[in-house]
């Protein structure tokens, strides 16, 4: 029997000049003080924090601003804007960016109604008080915008821990597709596999699925790969940015984890090693370990990575065996995250990874030997080690 809760309560306004909606929308929830928060020069020099800006000035909405969020959001930040939210005594916060700007402003929400330091809260997943986040968002990637999630980095630890909670849902999402068209090649393929990875992470379970929402998860890759693929030539063409962009909403908000499972997640896992470590961008750090990931764990569940072969990534599964379908499933997408110039190993990341880093990054995915990442296969520090080694080679 599937059971399950899916709850999106985020409000999206999708397409051309929607961030004119900012001020009407920040009003409907009860906004009055915000804090504006973003990364670094690009939301200053497309002119977007200026019209933003001008919003809400025309709306008489006070605000402040905090800038410099940088990828895989930083602790020492995140207190800085929380210093800010308590003194202002600001009600909204308005998260003008991507994946680490949304989940920065996710955690200052929080840390400005608590008393308690912000990074006490990591493991929690049932936060229930924060102040009201909506978002502009300018990257197609982490799917923040409609999850109850955030991830951050403790600067001082290079730990990289999650959290998360209905009231970081945010409020509302404003998407338009129009944003992304000056995004470096590279970081619209980061945002790409984190999408893609989102969805697959999903898809791996032991447990009992649902037809449609497998479907749905087969559609949503597919429909990925087809527009990144479109991207390479034509960075401007607005139909794939936006397929891209509502994808990425899609692939975080539940609904592809409606099943009897949330999935595996060790990629993950492992993956916020190598980010916090060495300040690998997320996407790029799922794409360096998913295949040697899914060659060592592929043999615990051979009829789910066959469906996914034959269903997803439409191996013909004609006059093969269950083992070359699986291999060439595999294969399939490790050669598409190549065509976006993405690592495919950690080699490639050509960060100079070795035995005593690896152990290090173990040692901390598995919390000190106290959780074990996964599903298809519960992953032990020394199968960690295993994986991140033959990625090494």
């Amino acid at each position: 029997m599937v059971k399950f809760n899916y709850y999106t309560p985020t409000e999206i306004v999708f397409g051309e000049n929607s961030e004119y909606e900012v001020a009407n929308l920040i009003k409907v929830y009860k906004g009055k003080k915000v804090l504006v928060h973003y990364g670094g020069k690009s939301a200053l020099e497309s002119g977007l924090l200026d019209r933003i800006y001008e919003a809400l000035t025309a709306n008489e909405i006070t605000y402040v601003s905090l800038g410099g969020v940088v990828a895989n959001p930083v602790l020492s930040k995140i207190e800085e804007g929380i210093t800010l939210a308590k003194t202002e005594k600001v009600d909204f916060v308005l998260a003008v960016g991507g994946g680490s700007v949304i989940d920065s402003s996710k955690a200052i929400a929080v840390g400005a109604l608590s008393k308690e330091p912000i990074w006490s809260f990591v493991g929690n997943i049932d936060i229930k008080k924060a102040l009201p986040v909506g978002v502009v968002l300018t990257i197609a990637a982490a799917g923040s915008e409609m999850s109850s999630g955030a991830v951050i980095t403790n600067d001082t630890n290079d730990l990289k821990r999650d959290f998360g909670g209905r009231a970081l849902r945010p409020v509302f999402a404003i998407l338009n597709p129009e944003l992304t068209y000056t995004l470096p090649t590279y970081q619209t393929a980061c945002g790409v596999a984190d999408i893609i990875m989102h969805t697959v992470e999903r898809y791996f379970t032991n447990k009992t699925s649902m037809e449609i929402t497998d479907q749905i998860s087969n559609v949503l890759i597919q429909t990925v790969m087809r527009h990144a693929l479109v991207l390479l030539d034509e960075p401007t063409n607005y139909e794939s940015r936006a397929e891209i962009m509502w994808s990425g909403s899609l692939s975080h908000n539940g609904l592809t984890g409606a099943r009897a499972s949330g999935g595996d997640w060790a990629c993950h896992q492992m993956g916020h090693e190598l980010s916090a470590k060495y300040g690998v961008a997320h996407g790029a750090s799922l794409t360096a370990l998913w295949p040697t990931w899914a060659r060592y764990v592929s043999g615990e569940n051979k009829e789910r990575f066959k469906k996914f072969a034959i269903e997803v990534m439409e191996v013909d599964p004609s006059d093969k065996t269950s083992s070359e379908i699986i291999d060439q499933g595999i294969l399939k997408l490790e050669d598409f995250f190549k065509k976006l110039d993405l690592p495919t190993t950690l080699k490639a990341l050509d960060k100079d990874i070795n035995e005593e880093d690896i152990k290090d990054m173990a040692l901390k995915a598995t919390h000190n030997n106290t959780f074990n990442p996964g599903e298809i296969k519960k992953l032990h520090y020394e199968d960690i080690i295993n994986i991140m080694s033959k990625a090494n080679q």
